[in-house]
C-alpha cells in the first residue's frame, strides 16, 4: 500500500469518526440536564400502577383524541427539551421522572413541580435581563427560580412583540418563548385550584368566627336557587348582595384557572362535538348552558374526589388510583361510545417502543461495521463486516418501516404529512434505495453509505422533533387532508428527495474514493459506481417530474391554480431542470466521470433548498412546515462545497500527473533520436 493510500484511509476515518462523534454529541450530549440535580424535600415517586393506569386517559388536544403520555411527552419536551428529569429526594436518592409522572406532578402535586428543573434556557441572559441569578449559560431552571422575575418578563416579552418576529434577535425572541412558557406551565399548574382552594362564603361567619367555605360541586349544585333568588330581587330593585357577587367572582376566577391546558371531559351528548376542559363546563353550568347539567356536576364531583386523596407524603397513592380509575370509566364510556377510544393503546406502545431510537443505534453499529469493511482487506474479517453492515442495516430499516406503519394506523393517512413525516420517510426510503443500488452492483460501497445515511437522517428527525416540540401525529391543515393527493403527490416528491440525497451521498463516495486513491485505480469500481450515480439521477428527474406535475393538478384542485411560483414548487421545479441539465450534459458529452459525480453531488443541495429551505421563508400557499435552525442548512451547503472543491482539487491534480507521465516518454523517446 503505498504512501498516498495511506493517508487517504487515514483522512476517511478521521472524517467518518469525528461525523459519528458529532452525531453522537447531538442526541445525547446536548439534550441531557447541565448543573446538579435538584433536591426536593419529600418528594416521593408515583407507582408504577398508578401511572400507567394514567398513560392511557383520553383528553382532547391539537384536534385530536391522545393519550395523556402523548399530551404530557410533548409538554415536556417543549419546556424541558427533553422526556426525562432527574430530581432528588431529601434522603438523596435520585428519580428519574419521565412526562407522565411530570405532568401528573403539575397537575396534582404542584408543590413539588414548581421545585422540579422544567425550564430549559439555552441563553442565560434571559434571567440576566429579569434580574435573577443564572446558573452556566445553558441550564434547566424551576418554576419557583424564574418565579420572581415573572413579572419584568411579562413586561418585557410584550415590549418585544411590538417588533416583527424577522427583526427580533435571539436574546428577544428567547425572552418571548420563556415569557409563553411560564404562561402555559402556569395553566396546568393551577388548573386543579378549583378543588385546592375552595370558594369562600362571604359573610356566613357568626359571631365573628372565620366565613365558611363550600366546594365547587355544592355551589354548582345550588346555583339555580341563587339565580331564582337574584331575580327576585331584581324585580324588588335590590342588587344581589355582597356575599353572591363574591361568590360569583370566586366561582368566575376558578373557572378562568382550569379553563385551558387539559381537555378531558367528553360531551355528554353525541351530537355535541368538542371536548371540554373542566373549567368550560363550570363555566356552562354557572351559566345556564349546559346541555347535562347532571353529568358534568357528577364528573366535577369525581374530580373533586380524585385531586383530594392525594396526599403529600405519597402514602395515600392507593385512594387516589382507585378514584383515578372511577374518574377514567366515567370518561372511557363516552369516549368508547364516540368511537375515540380505538388508537390509544397503540399509541402508547409507539412512544413506549421508541422504534426510531433503537434504529439509530443499529443504523450507528452498522456505521462502524461499514467503516471496518472498507478498512479490512480481502478474507473473513471483511466478510465478518459486511454481513455485519448488513444485517445492521436490515433490521433498522424494518424498525423504521414499522414505525412509519404504525403512525399511518395512528393517523390514518399516508405516511408523509408534514416536515417530521418527511425525515424518517426520506431515512427509510434512501435506505432501501441504497440497499437496492449494493444488490444490482454488489461492490459494497451502496451498502457502506446506507447505514450513515440512515443514520444522519434519524439524528435529524430526532433534533427536529426536540426543537419543533410538536405532536407530529396530529391532524393536518385542511389543505393537506386529503389521502388520494399526500399519497401520489406527496410520497412522489419525498421519494425524489431521497433518491436524490442517494445521488449525491455515492457522488461523495466516488470524490474521496478517486481523490484519495482509495480504489488503486480500479476502473471497474469507478464505472459502476458512476452506473449508479447515474441511474439515481435519472430516478430522481423521473419522480421529481411526475410528482411536479401532481402537485399542480392538486394545486389547481385545491386553489384553482395550476403554478403559482410558490416556493416549494420553484424548489420543485430547481430540481427537476438541475437533474435534467445533468443528463442532457451527460449525453451530450459536456461532462465526464468528474463532472457527473460534481454535479450530482451538487443536485444535494438543491434537494434540501425545495425540502428544507424554503420552510424558512415564511412565504407562500405552502406555510405548513416553517421551523426554527436555519444555520444548520448552511453548514449542509458549506460541506457539500467543500467536498466538490476537493474534488476540482484532486481532478486537477490528477490531470496534471497524467501530463507529467505522458511529456516523460515523449522526452526520452527525442534523446534516443540525438
Amino acid at each position: 500500500m503505498d504512501e498516498q493510500k495511506k493517508l487517504g484511509r487515514w483522512v476517511v476515518a478521521v472524517l467518518a469518526l469525528a461525523g459519528l462523534g458529532l452525531a453522537l454529541t447531538n442526541v445525547f450530549v446536548d439534550n441531557m440536564p447541565k448543573g446538579d440535580v435538584q433536591k426536593i424535600e419529600g418528594y416521593t415517586p408515583w407507582d408504577e400502577e398508578t401511572v400507567k393506569m394514567m398513560e392511557t386517559l383520553p383528553v382532547q388536544d391539537g384536534g385530536r383524541i391522545k393519550p395523556f403520555s402523548t399530551f404530557a411527552a410533548f409538554k415536556m419536551l417543549g419546556l424541558h427539551g427533553a422526556r426525562s428529569m432527574k430530581v432528588m429526594d431529601g434522603q438523596g436518592k435520585v428519580h428519574k421522572i419521565k412526562p407522565t409522572e411530570w405532568m401528573m406532578d403539575t397537575l396534582f402535586r404542584p408543590e413539588f413541580s414548581r421545585q422540579m428543573p422544567t425550564f430549559r434556557i439555552d441563553n442565560s441572559k434571559v434571567l440576566e435581563s429579569i434580574g435573577l441569578e443564572q446558573k452556566g449559560r445553558r441550564d434547566r431552571y424551576s418554576y419557583d427560580e424564574i418565579s420572581g422575575g415573572i413579572e419584568k418578563l411579562a413586561r418585557l416579552a410584550e415590549s418585544y412583540e411590538v417588533i416583527e418576529k424577522n427583526d427580533r434577535d435571539p436574546l428577544q425572541q428567547q425572552t418571548i418563548d420563556l415569557a409563553y412558557n411560564m404562561m402555559n406551565y402556569r395553566v396546568l399548574l393551577t388548573y386543579f385550584e378549583f378543588v385546592r382552594d375552595p370558594i369562600v362564603l362571604k359573610g356566613s361567619g357568626e359571631s365573628g368566627a372565620e366565613d365558611r367555605t363550600a366546594k365547587m360541586s355544592h355551589v354548582l349544585a345550588v346555583l339555580p336557587d341563587i339565580r331564582r333568588q337574584v331575580l327576585e330581587k331584581q324585580r324588588n330593585g335590590e342588587g344581589p348582595g355582597e356575599g353572591i357577587e363574591s361568590m360569583m367572582m370566586q366561582l368566575q376566577e376558578r373557572a378562568n384557572a382550569s379553563r385551558h391546558g387539559l381537555v378531558v371531559l367528553p360531551p355528554g351528548k353525541e351530537e355535541k362535538k368538542a371536548w371540554r376542559s373542566v373549567g368550560n363546563a363550570i363555566y356552562e353550568i354557572a351559566m345556564g348552558e349546559s346541555p347535562t347539567p347532571e353529568d358534568d356536576l357528577s364528573d366535577i364531583v369525581a374530580m373533586e374526589v380524585m385531586v383530594s386523596k392525594i396526599g403529600k407524603d405519597g402514602e395515600e397513592q392507593k385512594e387516589f388510583r382507585d378514584e383515578l380509575f372511577k374518574f377514567k370509566q366515567r370518561v372511557e364510556k363516552r369516549a368508547n361510545a364516540r368511537g375515540e377510544m380505538k388508537k390509544l393503546s397503540l399509541e402508547v406502545m409507539y412512544f413506549k417502543s421508541d422504534k426510531f431510537l433503537y434504529a439509530m443505534v443499529l443504523f450507528l453499529l452498522g456505521s462502524l461495521c461499514a467503516l471496518g469493511m472498507w478498512g479490512s482487506g480481502l478474507g473473513r474479517l471483511r466478510t465478518t463486516f459486511y454481513w455485519g453492515t448488513l444485517g445492521f442495516t436490515a433490521v433498522a430499516t424494518l424498525l423504521c418501516t414499522v414505525a412509519i406503519v404504525i403512525r399511518c394506523l395512528i393517523m390514518s393517512r399516508p405516511p408523509v404529512g408534514n416536515l417530521y413525516d418527511t425525515i424518517i420517510f426520506i431515512a427509510a426510503t434512501s435506505v432501501v434505495f441504497a440497499l437496492i443500488v449494493e444488490w444490482m452492483s454488489r461492490k459494497t460501497f451502496a451498502l457502506g453509505m446506507a447505514p450513515i445515511l440512515g443514520m444522519a437522517l434519524i439524528v435529524l428527525a430526532r433534533r427536529y422533533e426536540v426543537g419543533d416540540a410538536k405532536d407530529h401525529l396530529d391532524p393536518l391543515v385542511a389543505v393537506l387532508d386529503s389521502n388520494f393527493w399526500l399519497t401520489t403527490h406527496v410520497i412522489t416528491i419525498t421519494l425524489g428527495y431521497s433518491a436524490g440525497l442517494l445521488a449525491a451521498m455515492l457522488s461523495g463516495v466516488y470524490v474521496l474514493m478517486r481523490g484519495l486513491n482509495l480504489d488503486d485505480n480500479n476502473r471497474d469500481l469507478r464505472l459502476s459506481l458512476t452506473k449508479s450515480v447515474y441511474g439515481c439521477v435519472c430516478l430522481t428527474v423521473f419522480l421529481a417530474l411526475v410528482g411536479t406535475v401532481l402537485g399542480g393538478i392538486w394545486g389547481n384542485y385545491s386553489w384553482g391554480r395550476f403554478w403559482g411560483w410558490d416556493p416549494k414548487e420553484n424548489g420543485a421545479l430547481m430540481i427537476c431542470l438541475w437533474t435534467l441539465a445533468i443528463l442532457h450534459a451527460r449525453l451530450g458529452g459536456l461532462i465526464k466521470e468528474w463532472g457527473l459525480h460534481f454535479s450530482s453531488l451538487f443536485t444535494a443541495c438543491v434537494v434540501a433548498f425545495s425540502w428544507w429551505h424554503v420552510n424558512f421563508l415564511n412565504v407562500g400557499l405552502h406555510n405548513y412546515g416553517f421551523t426554527a435552525g436555519e444555520s444548520t442548512i448552511w453548514w449542509f451547503y458549506i460541506i457539500v462545497c467543500l467536498f466538490i472543491m476537493f474534488g476540482v482539487i484532486m481532478m486537477l491534480i490528477e490531470k496534471y500527473s497524467v501530463l507529467q507521465k505522458v511529456e516523460k516518454p515523449i522526452s526520452n523517446a527525442k534523446m534516443l533520436e540525438s
